[in-house]
């Protein structure tokens, strides 16, 4: 690709002249609305089978927590591996090549999302045990996953093609579809709820009739894509190296979510054992700690979604050699998701018991280990959005080993040693501060490997070679 197609690039696609504090505006607000809008399902669950079913309601929803994680690595997997491979190609100007890598990316997430609805549905009482259902847990448990995995099939699409959306230059079309999926959830949870009385079957129901509607919508809006033609046969003759590529840039949000998967497990069965040991109980700790955690993933969305929305902006001035330009957003998107983080640090220290009663009237016990549960294990969610950011930066520009460094630093290396240990010696309390340690450590290793690489990153020849596939 020679230097003048790459300078005409760059000046006919906004991503390559826009300020960047207006294009953060343009691409992160809509997808922070997309990331909070997709934890809110999971919340809004959450609130109502609290008020019509009660804490045990809420422990089945986290026991199929981990199957949901399944899902989105997988949407992620090809979603922000095709958003990246769209992004860099574009910057050097090869639409054709953004054209497969969407084709690519829509045939591997029907493909996937069939293949894993199957399995899941197949194993899912034996699973639900593995995932560290009680006998009480259990029969709610199988009841809500048995209609959650159906919706697989949609969830997964939804993740995936949203990216899509937003590398296309279209974030708000990849807003609007999440915001009108949530919409369907919000009417119908109550209404299967209580009026129809159908408990953790009617939260699943609704759940996943939001996310046929996310479909549809996403479906009629890639008809016509904004900055590259996409043809049938992009769709239904894939390359094998695009969609290899796709995969490669991918691989780190996979297995970062895979991750999550098992410190996921391994957390709700020793949330069981340890909680059994306390005077809580094994059933509230499992309750009141998904709630805590889903409660801060919906936070977490904003940085999240500040640092996912800047993936297009970084990909594209990568390859097409505006590393200033690159520099200044990722600084930008950290500060603003280490201020907001900041702020819900003090929030959660503060209001901790408040927060946990929107979830419902529990007892005094239960409300004891919210508050606790809240200011032990959020203690420096501050530190959350330098590893984010660096993670999605290093994936956005073509370095998928660092970005899965970075990912894997928290979940693996950290966080599953902290689970095991800590609790041998501190109990329960031990076993909720694993998670303030997970978050220095991953801090302290996305900063440390972004300085080792600046340098080399940071090299116009290599930022061309990101965007190969050929």
């Amino acid at each position: 690709m020679g230097e003048n197609a790459i300078n005409a690039a760059a000046k006919e696609n906004p991503l390559g002249y826009e300020p960047i504090g207006k294009l953060i505006r343009t691409f992160a607000i809509p997808s922070v609305v997309a990331f909070v809008i997709s934890s809110l399902y999971n919340i809004v669950d959450q609130l109502f089978i609290g008020w019509g079913v009660g804490y045990l309601g809420n422990a089945a929803t986290n026991i199929i927590v981990p199957l949901t994680i399944i899902m989105i690595a997988l949407g992620l997997l090809i979603g922000d591996g095709a958003a990246a491979f769209i992004a860099l190609n574009l910057g050097v100007g090869r639409k054709d090549r953004a054209a497969k890598g969407a084709g690519g990316a829509i045939l591997m997430s029907v493909i996937v999302s069939v293949i894993l609805t199957i399995v899941c549905s197949a194993f899912l009482t034996p699973l639900c045990r593995f995932l560290g259902a009680t006998e009480t847990v259990l029969p709610y448990a199988v009841d809500y996953g048995r209609i959650i995995v159906i919706g697989f099939v949609f969830a997964l699409c939804d993740g995936s093609f949203a990216a899509l959306m937003r590398a296309d230059g279209r974030p708000r079309i990849s807003m609007l579809g999440m915001v009108l999926g949530c919409i369907t959830n919000f009417i119908f949870d109550p209404l299967f709820i209580f009026v129809f009385g159908w408990g953790v079957k009617g939260a699943a129901f609704a759940t996943i009739l939001g996310q046929i509607v996310n479909f549809a919508f996403f479906i009629f809006c890639m008809r016509r894509m904004k900055s590259f033609t996409l043809t049938k046969a992009d769709v239904l003759k894939p390359e094998w190296k695009v969609n290899k590529k796709i995969l490669t840039l991918g691989i780190s949000s996979f297995i970062s979510q895979c991750a999550s998967v098992v410190v996921t497990v391994l957390m709700n069965r020793s949330l069981v054992k340890w909680g059994a040991a306390s005077i809580y109980g094994a059933d509230i700790a499992l309750a009141v700690f998904g709630i805590v955690m889903k409660v801060n993933n919906l936070i977490c969305g904003i940085p999240i979604g500040i640092a996912g929305g800047s993936q297009p902006i970084y990909g594209f001035n990568y390859s097409s050699g505006q590393h200033d330009r690159v520099r200044k957003t990722l600084l930008t998107s950290w500060g603003i998701g280490t201020a907001i983080m900041v702020a819900a640090f003090f929030i959660y220290q503060l209001f901790p018991r408040q927060i946990i009663g929107i979830f419902g009237s529990e007892s005094e016990l239960y409300n004891q280990f919210a508050v606790l549960c809240f200011r032990i294990a959020t203690a420096l969610i501050f530190l959350m959005p330098t590893s984010a950011c660096i993670s999605i930066f290093f994936q956005a520009i073509g370095r998928p080993v660092q970005a899965l460094v970075v990912s894997l630093c928290r979940q693996v290396l950290i966080l599953i040693p902290c689970v095991i240990i800590l609790p041998l010696f501190f109990g329960l309390n031990g076993l909720l501060a694993a998670m303030p340690a997970g978050d220095v450590g991953a801090a302290a290793v996305a900063f440390i490997t972004f300085m080792i690489m600046r340098k080399k990153i940071f090299n116009v020849e290599a930022a061309r070679k990101a965007a190969a596939v050929d």
